[in-house]
């Protein structure tokens, strides 16, 4: 037989082989999610607008039968059933720059797991090279009658070259990246949804200072009366012009409220403007009280918020990355293994180069095993243990502070409930006492002044109850944000 043919034929157990011990378990642990079990139920859940979970079962526990079930989904926003928020809306993700920015890092993340894939092929590389080459006439053993010292070489010439995964260092280096990649789609996620609900929040904050513009308004129509009342009565001897002043002061002071409301008004517009990427040049919404309804809020079991919030997948999906070069580290341990190959042909004329007799070609394989480093390997690997448990109580720590900020929000919406309704019945109360102020005033039973005080207090009541409208509205925005919005962990690519 031919060696050419028979090194062909060594080869083939040794290539199968070589796959055979490619197809093993990569070396290091195989990722297990960090233990986190919550509480069955939140605390609070006194609020009429969030949608608690049925009471579980007699004699046991029900669990969702799915983990977007009693969830938000996709356009959360909608729940507030306003028209100009949903436009806005629809334009964050894909406009805001910031939102943009997050997208292309996981765009760039993926090809990052394209990176790390294309460690499993073989690299290929071949090209041709002409050297013209003149041997020196005063080199050792140069005896004048070997022929031309002058000759040319031409060669064309392929080299292969791949080292298998044998221990799994490639594999593990995939499952990093593709969690990494995970990871940065979560970020993404999260760095929309805080867009979104800022934007919400923002908006809804504008259309409460509408309310209140508004009520300040009538209240200016109000005192506008009262003032030319007063005046009135002082032509005709039956007030002072202290009386006078006084309803002017009041008037006026009013007017300086629906201003400084406007100040604020029109910074919430800046706000929303630049988070929706409209040139705030020309961007306007036109004032709009603040007349939609609380939306109802689902809140779903506790177990449900791990897969709800993409703070807690990056977490998760950063401890799966780390858990990965744990195994990366390992696999230095073991020997590096390298196949390889040239091939191609050579020759002095051209006339004869791509010929049969001119072809050469080698295969081989090599083996190295670093001995002594000084215990390099051992601290990589000791580390990689350290970050994998840094990056497991980050997750957990992560869960512990999504749960504290949900039961907040679910806090502020049952207070701000009952002070809604203590409000309320504020208002109430001082329309009736300046009701009846007036018609004591109109009897001579009372000054101006009191009839100012009574006024006054209406006016701070009513602006109280705006302020506490719009509050109860942005904490719901806030409680849908902590819960995760529409999003979920089934949305994370593969």
């Amino acid at each position: 037989m031919r060696p050419a043919a028979a090194l062909r034929l060594a080869l083939v157990p040794a290539l199968s082989a070589a796959l055979l011990l490619a197809g093993c378990h990569p070396v290091g642990p195989d990722y297990q999610r960090p233990a986190y079990t919550p509480a069955p139920l939140y605390k609070e859940t006194g609020a009429a607008t969030v949608l608690a979970p049925p009471p579980a079962p007699q004699g046991g526990s029900w669990t969702a039968a799915h983990p977007s079930d009693g969830m938000l989904r996709g356009q959360w926003w909608q729940v507030f059933g306003d028209p100009q928020l949903n436009q806005l809306e629809q334009r964050v993700a894909t406009s805001n720059f910031a939102a943009r920015q997050a997208m292309d890092i996981y765009q760039a993340a993926r090809q990052q797991v394209r990176v790390a894939q294309s460690a499993f092929s073989p690299t290929l590389s071949a090209g041709p090279s002409f050297t013209h080459n003149q041997l020196s006439q005063h080199r050792p053993f140069f005896n004048g009658s070997g022929g031309s010292s002058s000759f040319n070489d031409l060669q064309l010439v392929g080299q292969a070259g791949w080292e298998p995964d044998f221990w799994g260092q490639i594999r593990r280096s995939v499952e990093a990246a593709r969690a990494q990649a995970q990871a940065t789609a979560a970020q993404q996620a999260g760095v929309v949804l805080s867009l979104q609900a800022q934007l919400a929040a923002s908006y809804l904050q504008m259309r409460g200072l509408d309310l209140e513009a508004s009520l300040l308004q009538m209240d200016v129509q109000e005192l506008t009366r009262q003032l030319a009342l007063t005046q009135q009565r002082l032509d005709q001897g039956l007030d002072t012009a202290a009386d006078v002043a006084l309803a002017q002061t009041q008037l006026e002071s009013t007017r300086a409220q629906l201003i400084d409301v406007g100040v604020v008004r029109a910074q919430m517009e800046h706000i929303v403007g630049t988070i929706a990427v409209y040139p705030l040049s020309s961007f306007h919404l036109p004032p709009a009280p603040l007349d939609l309804r609380l939306p109802a809020i689902p809140l779903g079991v506790p177990s449900q918020l791990l897969q709800r919030r993409p703070d807690i997948a990056v977490a998760e999906r950063q401890a799966a990355a780390a858990n990965a070069q744990i195994g990366i580290a390992i696999s230095a341990f073991y020997p590096t293994v390298t196949l390889g190959g040239t091939g191609g042909f050579e020759s002095t004329h051209g006339g004869t180069w791509l010929q049969g007799p001119s072809s050469l070609w080698t295969l081989g394989a090599s083996a190295a095993e670093l001995l002594v480093d000084g215990g390099r390997r051992h601290a990589y690997t000791a580390q990689a243990r350290d970050n994998f448990q840094a990056a497991a109580d980050n997750y957990k720590n992560t869960i512990f502070l999504a749960f504290n900020e949900v039961e907040d929000d679910l806090s502020n919406l049952r207070i701000l409930e009952q002070e809604d309704v203590a409000q309320r019945a504020a208002v109430a109360s001082a329309q009736t006492a300046l009701q009846i102020t007036r018609q004591q005033y109109q009897g001579g039973v009372v000054n101006e002044l009191q009839v100012l005080i009574a006024e006054n207090a209406l006016i701070q009541n009513q602006r109280a109850l705006a302020t506490l409208q719009t509050a109860e509205f942005t904490s719901s925005v806030q409680l849908i944000a902590a819960l995760g919005g529409g999003w979920d962990t089934t949305q994370l690519p593969h």
